[in-house]
């Protein structure tokens, strides 16, 4: 088997974390993750096969296309949670767990409101360091749940709120463009 087929069938194999040589666990040291996701990526890069035969670089592109993928999920707090989830057999179940506390959506309202409201680039900055406040107090708290005490479906509820968080974050930075054109 030759360095590139090898490399894509550990990819393959593997899980995310062990991939890049790192504990599965929701707090993630990010520069660790870079670290060793430039050198694995270096090692199945297809430009190191250019000149190998049909098979090889293809398994290059599809490791490289993996290894990718894996530093995609751990490198987002919302996408490794639920990878973490998953691995543990915790589904968040987007289709049918649609309810969500009183007290959050209240707070999703608001939210909303406070974007809808804003005029200007320092009303949006101001939301920017609320909603930034807000996602690593939830971030924390998933890695309490998930790293701490294993209550994944805590996690998973803590999860779907980070995405309500992550949406609205997009639209924040619509509103940022929006305010540049």
């Amino acid at each position: 088997m030759s360095k590139t087929s090898a490399a894509a069938a550990r990819a393959s194999r593997s899980d995310h974390f062990e991939l890049f040589g790192l504990p599965p666990a929701y707090a993630l040291d990010l520069g660790r993750l870079e670290s060793a996701y430039r050198q694995v990526v270096a090692s199945v890069h297809p430009d190191r096969f250019a000149h190998a035969g049909d098979a090889e670089r293809r398994a290059s592109m599809q490791a490289a296309t993996g290894v990718n993928e894996a530093y995609r999920t751990l490198r987002d707090p919302v996408r490794r949670g639920q990878y973490l989830l998953a691995m543990h057999g915790v589904e968040l179940g987007l289709e049918t767990h649609t309810a969500m506390p009183r007290e959050f959506l209240m707070e999703q309202m608001e939210l909303r409101e406070k974007l809808e409201a804003a005029r200007s680039a320092d009303a949006l900055a101001l939301l920017e360091r609320e909603l930034a406040g807000l996602k690593e107090t939830l971030q924390a708290q998933i890695a309490g749940c998930i790293d701490e005490r294993r209550e994944y479906a805590g996690a998973a509820d803590l999860v779907r709120k980070l995405m309500f968080l992550d949406k609205l974050d997009e639209d924040l930075n619509a509103a940022y463009e929006a305010l540049e054109a």
